[in-house]
């Protein structure tokens, strides 16, 4: 995956700073009612909808995670075995889901079996689904759904009904069959912090509104002019009317007016949540315009320097986990092919510059399907997180070992001749071969099969690739455990 160019991404703040300081620059030097009509386009127009796309941005950063892990646990081999063996061990179920939201730190865990209509939860057996129970209608939605989840805020009955933020995940079997629902909560008290914390910095009020025009999520001080969650909009003296100029889900910029003093509203559709982000300024008109202004213009600078910084770290941090999540292998956390694609050109054009010798080693671990069947895919995980470990222990720093797939690893070899790399080879082979991995109380010997080549010059990967793949091809069909060079 390509990164974002650090350039750009220094120029486009550099460009926002720019065309807000000079927008500040310029209401300094203009008149009374030129500097007030200046302010109020920038409250409706800069400060409002970046502070609503910060707060937005934060809700998101707090959900991919989530949402990973929902997806993670909906095709884990595990899970779904346990289910497909006839939920035989319910202590089994409990530990996962537990070990579950103690290792990624999620608010709630849980598993709804469709066969048996039970609630599993990391504290035990939550209760029975009924499809006339209506708190269980969610349930029967995600079950109908089209796409492979929801996100969906309710009330979790196993922490005493706390408000909470739903991953609901569909659940299949090796066949395609719905075989239940599962996923993790985030609690919504994250986001009642975040909404205080920005009404602080920014003074400025954010709540959250349904389509219904039912305040959802306020500050810990309440909605606007106090007002608490479940209670409408159309309660508030100036916001009576707004839900009518929203009739279908959108976002938009309004003014209004309570008790004569003047309200600047940007308004952001969220689809995740099916919720009016509000975020809601108030124009104080002050005494002595001019030092008002100065103050204003001194707050507004101060506010675009921390916007920038926050929108520049956010950034940073969406790229390094993007880049992470695109280029790794969970399980063995080497580079996986797409890392390797980047790892691999870089090595390319060292080898052509240098006029260095570079090769190429495929390692198939031999017979692997037979540990899955025999033992479990855990145990073939493990075995092979076990493998990759010993086999990046030894080797040179240098070198740029990748997971290819399944039980395949593959490895660059820089400034290694052919020779050199068959001496390697042979000794990885040798080192696997010596090797146990003690499953179920037995102690295996994994052995492993090796194609090599080296890379031409002017030869492009795919080539070298090629090639590797039919060495390695013939170390298989002659009897395995062995090195294989391309002819």
């Amino acid at each position: 995956m390509p990164r974002p160019n650090r350039h750009s991404q220094a120029s486009l703040l550099l460009l926002l700073l720019f065309l807000l300081g000079s927008g500040f620059l310029t209401t300094s030097l203009l008149s009374y009612y030129a500097s007030r009509d200046s302010i109020r386009d920038s409250i409706i127009n800069t400060e409002l909808p970046l502070t609503s796309d910060t707060v937005y941005s934060e809700i998101q950063k707090d959900m991919v995670r989530p949402i990973l892990i929902s997806s993670m646990m909906a095709r884990d081999t595990f899970l779904r075995d346990w289910v497909l063996a006839g939920e035989r061990d319910n202590a089994q179920i409990t530990r996962y889901l537990r070990e579950v939201q103690e290792h990624y730190g999620a608010f709630t865990s849980f598993f709804v079996s469709d066969k048996t209509s039970t609630y599993y939860q990391a504290k035990g057996v939550l209760k029975q689904v009924k499809p006339d129970e209506e708190r269980d209608i969610w349930y029967y939605r995600v079950r109908e759904l089209q796409e492979p989840y929801e996100i969906n805020v309710d009330v979790d009955m196993a922490n005493a009904d706390r408000l909470t933020i739903f991953i609901n995940y569909k659940m299949h079997d090796y066949e395609g069959t719905f075989i239940g629902a599962t996923g993790v909560g985030l609690a919504v008290d994250a986001v009642v912090k975040l909404i205080d914390e920005y009404q602080q910095r920014y003074e400025r009020s954010v709540y959250f509104v349904d389509t219904e025009g039912r305040i959802t999520l306020t500050g810990a001080q309440g909605g606007p002019l106090g007002t608490k969650v479940g209670e409408s909009l159309a309660d508030v003296p100036g916001l009576n009317g707004l839900m009518e100029k929203l009739p279908t889900p959108q976002s938009g910029r309004f003014e209004y007016q309570e008790q004569g003093r003047e309200h600047f509203l940007h308004v952001r559709y969220i689809p995740e949540l099916e919720w009016y982000l509000f975020v809601d300024k108030q124009d104080k008109a002050l005494a002595g315009i001019r030092q008002g202004l100065y103050i204003n213009l001194l707050l507004c600078l101060l506010v675009t320097a921390i916007v920038l910084t926050l929108v520049g770290l956010v950034l940073r941090r969406y790229q390094q986990r993007i880049a992470m999540l695109a280029t790794t292998d969970s399980l063995t956390e080497l580079p996986n092919r797409r890392g390797f694609d980047i790892l691999a050109e870089q090595a390319l054009q060292e080898a052509q510059r240098d006029s260095s010798p570079l090769c190429a080693v495929l390692l198939d671990l031999d017979n692997f399907k037979q540990i899955n069947d025999q033992h479990g895919h855990l145990a073939g995980d493990d075995v092979l997180r076990r493998f990759a470990r010993q086999l990046r222990d030894t080797l040179r720093q240098s070198d740029i070992l990748c997971r290819w797939g399944g039980e395949e690893f593959i490895l660059l070899l820089k400034n290694s001749d052919r020779q050199a790399a068959y001496d390697l080879a042979e000794k990885l082979r040798q080192h696997c071969a010596e090797q146990r991995y003690t499953v179920d109380g037995q102690s295996l010997q994994v052995t492993v099969s090796l194609g090599l080549s080296q890379w031409h010059v002017g030869e492009s990967l795919h080539t070298l690739l090629g090639r590797t793949d039919r060495a390695l091809y013939r170390a298989k069909q002659g009897g395995r455990d062995r090195v294989c060079l391309d002819l």
